[in-house]
């Protein structure tokens, strides 16, 4: 694949249906490459040309579509700067820009219109800021975009543990990435339908759905995460009505989607086939629930596929092959604690049930722990990043040798990977390991807490450590200690720690991610911000 050659004269028969706010309009793959030529036209008397970096606040909108290629048309390359976060204050998403700003020295920040209000003034002195509908400008340039091995894409991380990190992206790491997601989506250029509500933002959004639907001509749905989070119905419903065979998301946006359908019907027969889903732990229970919700529309046992990937691979590692059913294993959950991988019965006392996250991937090679042993997982990928942006420390800490460094704990069994969490989500206390990811997924399911919005934090307070479990609750209840007690004793049985506080948070405050990653790291600061106040408090003692 050229890239740029299959997004300008490759794209002759897709559409694009693009969610305005009220319904979709239509429009030929062809008619947006022309509205990105007259977009590269503006960039380039801006002073974007090759070699040049321009830092933008992705979103779903028409602009963003057409502003990404016009800016590789005019020879720039991208810089996709995070999303505001869920509980994050402007101040502090203005302070982040700033620092990520100075890093990226950018010629110009394109933003949609509604978005400025969030651009520091401090920023507009290190960029002149510009909104992507004001960049069309009659005349064509002779487009110069990125060579092969040329810098194309910058990748900022959510940002789950730490500030985010710069992934810094060729032409030909996204070549290769797209041609990966061909194979494990099974896609047939020029017939298959994707559909996504993900933020281009993220590099699910990005790579997986848009990138990947454009450079080989499918028709793309394109909906939005405001859209998908007021009415979950939808994805499914668009699904639906375009005949859609492929689609990416999260566990939690199944278990929101499968819920709002309900006893619902949908407009027509699903043609769904391949239905990545990662960027979490994906949870076995949803996708049996969801598979059965939506099985009698047309729902197959094959279609949905845990995978897993990462910014710094581009997107995707390993995924389940996509002819085949979602595999799932037991294993002795204290014991994977301690580092042993020992597969026990379902219905075991401790048992810890896992979803495989597939296999490897053409042009991907995987090192995790084996034999028995748990370990850090490394990636050697063909399309994973040269490093991080203007930052050689985490770049020589992480990619060493050609193998990326993941920072995510698992094992490899029967040449599938299984993927624990992130090794900063190991806590320990009172001389005992956890992982908060154990503790929160069982916590997930409670009735009355919402799906996605439960934090275990370690906190010290300069004397013993203590586990903290910060919670959003389903609507107002009357008494919280009845819901904390049971959160409590859930904690206790799947991994054998006491809590010592529980927290009940308002909407929307817990520090997530766009793509739903509980920041843990914002977690512990937020119990030590003035004016947090929850809305409720237990103590155990």
């Amino acid at each position: 694949m050229e890239l740029f050659n299959a997004l300008t004269n490759g794209s002759s028969h897709g559409v694009l249906h693009e969610w305005n706010g009220e319904e979709f309009d239509h429009t030929p793959w062809r008619e947006v490459v022309e509205d990105a030529h007259a977009m590269a036209v503006g960039l380039r008397s801006l002073g974007v040309g090759p070699g040049t970096r321009v830092a933008c606040i992705l979103t779903n909108t028409p602009g963003t579509v057409r502003g990404l290629l016009a800016i590789w048309l005019a020879g720039g390359a991208v810089a996709s700067l995070p999303l505001p976060t869920r509980g994050q204050s402007p101040e502090a998403y203005g302070e982040q820009l700033i620092a990520l700003a100075a890093q990226l020295d950018p010629t110009l920040l394109l933003v949609d219109e509604w978005l400025t209000a969030l651009v520091p003034p401090e920023l507009t002195a290190q960029a002149p800021v510009h909104a992507f509908t004001a960049l069309r400008r009659a005349g064509r340039i002779e487009p110069s975009p990125p060579g092969r091995d040329d810098l194309a894409f910058i990748q900022y991380s959510s940002g789950s543990t730490s500030t985010p990190k710069g992934c810094a992206l060729t032409t030909r790491a996204i070549e290769q990435q797209l041609q990966i997601i061909l194979h494990l989506t099974g896609g047939r250029p020029g017939a298959d339908t994707v559909a996504s509500w993900l933020p281009l933002s993220h590099d699910m959004g990005m790579f997986g759905c848009l990138l990947y639907t454009w450079a080989y001509d499918f028709d793309f749905v394109l909906s939005s995460p405001d859209r998908f989070g007021m009415a979950p119905r939808t994805w499914f419903r668009d699904m639906a009505e375009y005949g859609a065979t492929m689609t990416a998301g999260t566990s939690t946006a199944v278990y929101l989607a499968a819920r709002a359908q309900g006893k619902g019907s949908l407009p027509k027969q699903l043609k769904l086939r391949a239905a990545v889903i990662g960027a979490e732990r994906v949870d076995w229970e949803t996708l049996t629930a969801a598979t059965e919700t939506f099985r009698p529309f047309g729902l197959t046992d094959t279609a949905f596929q845990p995978a897993y990937g990462m910014a710094e691979a581009t997107l995707a590692v390993t995924g389940k092959p996509w002819a085949e059913v979602p595999r799932t294993l037991s294993f002795d959950g204290p014991a994977l604690v301690e580092g042993t991988v020992i597969e026990v019965p379902a219905d075991h006392p401790r048992a810890t049930r896992l979803v495989s996250n597939g296999r490897t991937l053409p042009g991907v090679s995987v090192r995790a722990g084996t034999a028995g042993g748990v370990a850090e997982i490394q990636v050697a990928s063909a399309s994973l990043a040269s490093g991080y942006y203007a930052d050689p420390d985490r770049t020589a800490a992480r990619f060493q040798d050609g193998w990326l460094h993941t920072g995510d704990l698992g094992f490899v069994q029967d040449d599938e990977l299984y993927v624990l969490g992130r090794a900063d989500d190991m806590l320990s206390v009172g001389g005992r390991k956890v992982y908060a990811s154990e503790i929160e997924s069982v916590v997930d399911n409670h009735r009355n807490i919402r799906k996605g919005c439960a934090a275990v934090v370690d906190v010290s307070d300069g004397g013993p450590t203590r586990l903290v479990l910060m919670v959003e609750p389903k609507g107002t209840p009357t008494d919280y200690r009845p819901i904390a007690e049971e959160a409590a004793s859930l904690a206790l049985e799947r991994a054998g720690v006491a809590l010592a506080e529980c927290l009940f948070l308002p909407r929307g405050v817990l520090p997530k991610t766009p793509s739903g990653k509980i920041q843990r790291f914002r977690c512990r600061a937020l119990l030590t911000t003035d004016g947090f106040t929850p809305v409720a408090r237990v103590t155990f003692t």
